[in-house]
């Protein structure tokens, strides 16, 4: 262990050491005990301590290839979905379909985009947005900066908001969602996010309906935990799943929003808000205008 992997999450350790071995593998030798910290099994979430002792099972590793340099025109697009650029952290206004990150057969992400338009800095994802989602995205521009921004972001005071449109008239009014969440279940030969109230993770996330079409709410959504596809999981909780959501929703229903001009999920990260070195950040994105041109096509209720 390095000082600098002091706090570091056991999974994301593991992630960085076996960076070509699939995600799916990571997971299983630490669900099977093959990962010891201090001689003991522990879980994906486990805190490490630099003192910590950390034995890994040898691993076979394909040798990585060069993915070479990433297309002109989609460093361009990166470079664009800056928002705002300090010695600290980069913000992005973050299209929908840009992955963060590589993997899953695409060879770059906006992370491996950003190292190889500036080779000599130093660049990290604080959080993480799914590729389907717009919006705010924070990365630290060096590591006592991401260390700083993540326990802003792990604060209780931490919130960050999300505009979303999901399916039908919302009839909750605003709402405090509180359902732990799962996400290593398997349907239909996929790992997805699931409701689970005996051995789910803690997740909440605050809904309040802003706007009323005939098949759908426009809604503000306040998440207080970043759990995998979180207000995804929880809109289809509460009978509402996010327009075009096909993974939670019903494909049907995705079809339609792409016959109308939606051929993504309706969800955007709106804003940040956290406590970074002693003063209260907000970090923005505007609506992505995919976003803004089906809401202004839609009929209000």
């Amino acid at each position: 262990m390095h000082a600098n992997d002091d706090g570091m999450r056991l999974d994301n350790f593991l992630l960085r050491e076996f960076k070509n071995v699939p995600k799916s593998r990571v997971y299983k030798i630490i669900r099977s005990g093959e990962v010891r910290v201090n001689k003991g099994r522990a879980k994906p979430g486990t805190r490490l301590a630099a003192s910590d002792d950390v034995r890994i099972p040898p691993v076979r590793q394909p040798a990585k290839t060069d993915p070479g340099r990433p297309p002109d025109a989609l460093m361009a697009k990166v470079n664009a979905a800056i928002v705002d650029e300090t010695a600290d952290y980069l913000v992005f206004a973050k299209p929908a379909g840009l992955a963060v990150h590589a993997g899953s057969g695409l060879r770059f992400g906006l992370i491996e985009v950003l190292r190889a338009s500036r080779p000599d800095e130093y660049f990290e994802l604080v959080h993480r947005l799914d590729r389907q989602t717009s919006g705010c995205l924070l990365v630290a521009r060096s590591r006592a900066a991401l260390d700083d921004l993540r326990a802003g972001l792990n604060d209780a005071s931490a919130t960050k908001r999300y505009v979303a449109l999901v399916e039908g008239r919302w009839p909750h009014g605003a709402i405090e969602v509180d359902a732990p969440l799962s996400r290593d279940v398997e349907r239909a030969g996929e790992r997805v996010v699931t409701v689970d109230r005996e051995g789910g993770r803690a997740s909440l996330s605050l809904f309040a309906p802003v706007d009323f079409y005939a098949d759908a709410t426009r809604m503000d959504v306040e998440i207080r935990t970043g759990r995998t596809h979180q207000i995804r999981v929880h809109a289809a909780h509460c009978g509402h799943p996010v327009a075009a959501d096909d993974k939670y929703g019903p494909n049907t229903r995705a079809s339609v929003w792409r016959e109308r001009g939606l051929s993504r999920l309706a969800l955007h990260a709106a804003s940040v808000q956290l406590e970074f070195r002693g003063r209260r950040h907000h970090f923005n994105a505007p609506l992505a205008d995919d976003l803004a041109a089906v809401f202004d096509r839609l009929e209000r209720a």
